[in-house]
């Protein structure tokens, strides 16, 4: 830009006012991946320093008859302005200009980080949520591993024909290994089952049993019937 009242000499193209170092650090994009927060902090400082800098500048404006950055600088017959110091005043605008260029470059360099960091931090979280589904997966076939398989601990040892226990298809020495919420772990004695099936008259029940060696799981309704009791049979506790 041409000084005013020297149509010889020009004003200094505005520029950045980074150093090199700065300049390369805040003219590229970071490298992908690699922002951190303490680099998006150091960013946010030198943001903080350029706005500074930018009002600073303003405010020597301001002490100049309140001049802006466009008002001219010389009278109403061409001759420099004598009520102001032109040179603070040249010098205030081109610092604000390049200081603006600056500040963008900063903001750019910011949000491009905080992409980085945001992205980063999604791929952590799916790695993590990935890996936690996988050791919880582990862990529970290292539990199933882990337990023994469930034992019999009762035995039916006579059915009446036509009775609930002989429709469910339970046979002569069936071994009981779970009758409803009854199993090895809580079974204590036949009142156990008794109560099951007192609270269960009239509802399917889940009948896990041993025959010949193989898991059988029948479906049991305790239901009134002919003969006596709710289920037709009678059931033994083994011994082990």
């Amino acid at each position: 830009m041409l000084l005013a009242g020297n149509p010889g000499v020009r004003d200094p193209e505005p520029r950045s006012m980074m150093s090199e170092k700065e300049a390369g650090q805040s003219g590229g994009s970071p490298q992908v991946g690699g922002a951190t927060v303490s680099d998006i902090q150091e960013l946010i400082r030198r943001k903080e320093e350029i706005e500074a800098q930018i009002k600073a500048n303003y405010e020597v404006l301001e002490s100049q008859k309140g001049i802006g950055m466009n008002e001219p600088l010389v009278d109403c017959e061409g001759y420099p302005r004598s009520d102001v110091d032109l040179y603070q005043v040249r010098t205030a605008r081109h610092n604000i200009v390049c200081l603006q260029n600056d500040h963008k470059a900063v903001m750019k360099q910011v949000e491009e980080a905080l992409h980085q960091l945001h992205a980063r931090d999604k791929e952590k979280q799916a790695r993590d949520m990935a890996e936690a589904q996988k050791e919880a997966m582990n862990c529970g076939l290292g539990q199933n591993e882990g337990l023994s398989p469930l034992q019999a601990f009762a035995k039916v040892n006579s059915i009446s024909p036509g009775s609930p226990a002989s429709i469910a298809g339970l046979q002569v020495d069936d071994e009981i290994v779970e009758f409803g919420s009854v199993n090895t772990q809580n079974f204590q004695s036949l009142q156990n089952i008794g109560s099951v099936v007192q609270h269960s008259e009239g509802k399917p029940l889940t009948v896990t049993v041993i025959r010949r060696g193989e898991k059988h799981q029948l479906r049991l309704v305790p239901t009134r019937w002919a003969g006596k009791g709710l289920l037709g049979c009678n059931i033994i506790p083994l011994q082990r």
